[in-house]
């Protein structure tokens, strides 16, 4: 049942040798989201060993081309190996025209469906829902429109006490409303469903926020998220270039997780101006402890039953991330 993100891309405009630019897979109990697309985003996926072919849904934010221009080339990838399973592409509506426009030469019609939906300028929706997830996008503040997407886990039936059926002979039928949170009567009396059960892991969380000028017009909907995604694209010594180019720094990054009451909070787009990334870090934890600079290749894995922090694989090491436990303790 997992829930976990890997990090493809952590850069900016300009990749270097060590940062791609954005791109991400968020696996919500195998539901592989692929959440911005750029360039050489499909060797990142190769060598960071996710499939292609898991991947139905792709969420581009804006048409900047270190977040979009990978697309191309990894659906033409994708009907080069085979696929026959519909791709849904959630972006600007901009992006259908030149979607097709740079297809077309190479095909009269993909070999697979492509299903496009347009996300809509200035308004907070919710683009895609099933019964374990729903996906809520809402507008951002950059030089052209971007949208950022709020991830939620939809609540668990409650888990029901294995040794309790035998020891009340409970039908399948009676299962099925334990678990949704009914009780049973025994003898005339009522046996009740905390006797009966065990809480469910608590409904997860993530967000999803780049190229943005800080805001808190949009504080309120990620509020207490567990894990929020947040651009710093510069220190706070370049504050004003920030300001012009639409952009935030890490200090002001660590200032709206606060603000937000999150758990954990995960930074990168970095410029590549700066001699240490490093610096991000640690500027980012002056204002919020609970911190860390994304790197490419990193695999952050949300608690479960066994575990109340998150886990991050990096290079082959695992370690613990802090959480807020203050924030989280008061929801």
């Amino acid at each position: 049942m997992r829930f976990e993100l890997t990090i493809l891309g952590s850069g900016s405009a300009l990749p270097t040798s060590n940062r791609n630019t954005t791109a991400q897979v968020l696996n919500v109990l195998e539901r592989f989201f692929l959440i911005d697309c750029g360039e050489g985003t499909q060797h990142q996926l190769r060598k960071f060993k996710l499939s292609f072919n898991h991947i139905h849904h792709i969420l581009i934010s804006h048409l900047h081309g270190d977040h979009f221009f990978g697309l191309f080339g990894l659906i033409s990838t994708m009907s080069l190996v085979g696929r026959d399973k519909p791709l849904n592409i959630y972006g600007p509506p901009e992006l259908e025209h030149l979607l097709w426009t740079v297809l077309k030469p190479q095909f009269e019609k993909t070999p697979f469906p492509i299903n496009f939906h347009p996300l809509h300028a200035e308004t907070t929706g919710t683009i895609y829902e099933d019964k374990v997830v729903k996906i809520t996008s809402f507008p951002l503040k950059h030089s052209v429109q971007v949208w950022g997407f709020l991830f939620e886990e939809k609540e668990r039936l409650r888990k029901i006490n294995s040794d309790k059926i035998s020891e009340y002979n409970i039908s399948i039928p009676e299962i099925n409303e334990i678990k949704a949170g009914g009780s049973i009567v025994r003898e005339n009396q009522i046996v009740s469903n905390k006797e009966l059960t065990f809480d469910p892991l608590p409904p997860r969380s993530y967000a999803f926020m780049t190229d943005t000028l800080l805001s808190r017009r949009y504080m309120e909907l990620v509020k207490n998220t567990d894990l929020i995604y947040h651009e710093a694209t510069f220190l706070k010594e370049d504050l004003a270039l920030a300001r012009k180019t639409l952009h935030t720094t890490a200090q002001q990054a660590g200032i709206f997780a606060n603000e937000a009451q999150i758990k954990h909070l995960l930074i990168g787009h970095f410029s590549t101006r700066y001699k240490s990334d490093a610096l991000f870090e640690e500027e980012c934890r002056k204002e919020f402890q609970y911190a860390t600079a994304a790197q490419d290749g990193d695999k952050i894995i949300w608690p479960d039953n066994k575990r109340t922090t998150f886990l991050i694989i990096r290079r082959e090491e695992t370690f613990e991330l802090a959480i807020n436990k203050e924030m989280a303790e008061s929801r």
